[in-house]
């Protein structure tokens, strides 16, 4: 009996560790992706801040000419 113990016993440990390795591939993955969204929500403002530079840019140059030719 207690042989079949002491050979039970790691297999039963190894399925624990198992089971933690296994949720922390699935924790690593949902980080990535999070990771992913953020990147690419960090890059869509980007350019949004981008094209208002670029509109106040030529909104800035029409006032300017505009002042010049009065």
């Amino acid at each position: 009996m207690f042989r079949l113990f002491i050979l039970v016993l790691p297999l039963a440990l190894l399925g624990c560790g198992a089971e933690t390795v296994a949720t922390t591939a699935i924790v690593a993955a949902e980080k990535k992706q999070e990771i992913e969204q953020g990147r690419q929500l960090k890059e869509r403002v980007q350019q949004q801040l981008d094209a208002a530079a670029l509109v106040e840019q030529q909104r800035l140059q029409t006032l300017e000419a505009a002042a010049r030719g009065n």
